[in-house]
């Protein structure tokens, strides 16, 4: 097949860099090139900023409605186009296209019909005052023009997540997405542009994030930074945008903690799938699965059971239900993750190793590893591949410690059947969100999503409205109404 030749996006236009150099993408799957894109400079991030400064009242004048009739029809022509985009997400991504790339495009739509409804019934406060000829109101203004930088994990509905309550909060938008799926990036803004986003409100610029998202992020002339990515760029983020406000996704390692009074049938069928959906490539996948000790072998042999039933294969073959790990060093993590536990004394029960010989090296098996030990790897980083690492507790207490020896926060789950442990562990977990019986990936686009206070898992909560008030400033006016 050959390669398309596409172009980024900066002031309502389809334009080269100014270098004239480009980038290739690959298709995870079979490591054929898919497209060459630009390889933007910081020139060309500077082209967009100014772009997004100048359009900027565009989207801040337009009113709440007509931004909401703006994310209506973006969330519209999504849907229109749901067979396309989702075929390019599978070849440019890697996630099988029946069972995962559809079903990302109709969520990433939702998101922004989400953000269309919520931004109409944001209402804001009248407060009262001891001064009595003081009348006090608040409302929510743009922020501004916002630097905004995107992963490759899910490349159409983590680009939503910013996109659509930015600017129904009216920010113009300087996006950069991750170099190996900006293909995905192409199409999601051709949506964007069709639905009438006016020029230089959005502006799209490809290429290597140390370039043009370090720019971004630095430059003065963007106002707020939002990022989903690894903990060790959002620091680098934080440090390089310091004084802006900042929205950062910054990944977990969450812990599944299963009771001896769980019901082993839902616990089988939704841990197996926090680790697997998307080859683990998510930030709240289950990474750790601590088990009390009285279940460990019926627990390890039903995960198991579940790889097995893992149809591990090429992206747009209706039997897939797992397709390749999306790049290289994704892949190398895992192998070195995987090597580090097994040097600690960690068994690998199944899988454990990459398929080549299905037309790729980025294909990995589903892995079940038993007796981890706290001080690897698997305990201590996310690794973010398609395993599912168990370990054994005797009591409460040792399962708390062993859950919070990770400075992650993000997500964590907690299976049982008794109300009081669900309680006794929800309210002591350190996670942004604790899921009682259902795996860690558990999400709606309307939920508070974030990492908790004091971890590596970010700053500011994703999720409805609570992302439109992120990525918003409180305007609080006081008048005095005195004779």
């Amino acid at each position: 097949m050959p390669s398309k030749t596409l172009n980024m996006y900066i002031g309502g236009q389809w334009v080269e860099s100014e270098s004239g150099k480009r980038f290739e993408a690959y298709n995870p799957a079979t490591s054929e090139v898919i497209a060459t894109l630009p390889e933007g400079t910081r020139l060309d991030a500077q082209r967009a900023i100014a772009a997004a400064s100048e359009n900027k009242h565009k989207i801040a004048s337009m009113s709440v409605w007509d931004r909401a009739r703006l994310c209506r029809r973006i969330g519209d022509l999504m849907l229109q186009r749901r067979e396309e985009l989702a075929r390019v997400l599978a070849e440019d991504q890697g996630k099988p296209y029946h069972t995962e790339a559809l079903a990302e495009v109709d969520f990433a739509a939702h998101g922004f019909h989400n953000a269309s409804e919520q931004i109409k019934w944001l209402e804001t406060a009248v407060i009262p005052t001891e001064d009595v000829n003081k009348r006090v109101f608040s409302f929510r203004q743009p922020r501004g023009v916002y630097a905004v930088i995107t992963p490759w994990n899910f490349p159409i509905n983590i680009p939503v997540e910013y996109l659509a309550p930015g600017l129904a909060a009216g920010n113009a938008i300087v996006w950069v997405p991750a170099p190996t799926t900006s293909v995905c990036a192409v199409k999601l803004m051709e949506c964007l542009e069709e639905a009438g986003v006016p020029p230089g409100v959005v502006n799209l610029v490809t290429g290597p994030g140390p370039v043009v998202g370090d720019e971004i992020v630095a430059h003065p002339g963007t106002d707020a930074v939002g990022f989903t990515g690894s903990p060790r760029t959002g620091k680098q983020i934080a440090q390089r945008a310091a004084g802006k406000p900042l929205l950062l996704e910054l990944g977990g390692n969450g812990p599944t903690i299963v009771l001896d009074d769980a019901d082993f049938d839902v616990v089988t069928s939704r841990v197996a799938s926090g680790c697997f959906f998307n080859a683990g490539q998510v930030c709240s996948a289950t990474e750790r699965i601590l088990v009390q000790r009285s279940v460990h072998s019926e627990l390890i042999n039903r995960l198991v059971k579940a790889a097995e039933t893992i149809h591990l294969g090429n992206p747009f073959d209706p039997a897939t239900t797992m397709g390749p790990l999306n790049n290289g060093p994704t892949a190398e993590k895992v192998d070195r993750h995987l090597a580090d536990g097994v040097a600690k004394g960690a068994v690998i029960i199944f899988g454990g190793r990459r398929m080549p010989e299905l037309g790729s090296d980025l294909y990995y098996m589903p892995t079940v590893v038993d007796n981890i030990t706290t001080d690897s790897l698997l305990n201590h980083e996310e690794t973010f591949g398609p395993v599912a690492p168990v370990m054994s507790f005797d009591d409460y207490d040792q399962a708390l410690t062993i859950a919070t020896q990770c400075n992650l926060g993000l997500v964590a789950s907690v299976f049982t059947t008794n109300i009081k442990k669900a309680f006794y562990f929800a309210e002591r977990l350190r996670t942004g969100i604790v899921n009682v019986n259902d795996n860690s990936n558990y999400w709606e686009s309307h939920i508070p999503f974030g990492g908790v206070s004091g971890t590596q898992s970010g700053i500011g909560r994703l999720g409805g409205k609570h992302s439109i008030m992120e990525m918003s400033d409180l305007r609080t006016i006081c008048m005095d109404v005195g004779q």
